[in-house]
């Protein structure tokens, strides 16, 4: 990736914002909140060890590396129905996703 200006948690926190969610959250993991759902949002910039449990999760990447951390998550088939954000410079960004 290119030069970066924002983090993956602030490129995470400002798209689950301008869905309307409610964010918050420290360490490792952010809370987006809306109405009777709450994702947890995982900003992870390689494939690392996932959640083992959870409902509803949400992994931001960069789009560069979504491939990766989905072919990961995949193998590792977890519980739980996951997304995947795959953030451009510039905040644009694409979603992937797998239901339990």
């Amino acid at each position: 990736m290119g030069t970066v200006t924002t983090s993956l948690r602030q490129e995470a926190e400002s798209i689950f914002a301008d869905l309307g969610y409610n964010v918050s959250g420290n360490g490792r993991e952010i809370h987006a909140q809306r109405k009777w759902r709450t994702v947890h949002v995982t900003p992870m910039s390689e494939p690392r060890d996932i959640p083992t449990s959870g409902n509803l999760r949400c992994f931001v990447t960069w789009e560069d590396r979504a491939g990766d951390l989905e072919q990961h998550l995949t193998r590792e088939n977890p519980d739980y129905e996951w997304a995947i954000i795959g953030v451009r410079e510039g905040g644009e960004y694409t979603v992937a996703g797998r239901t339990a």
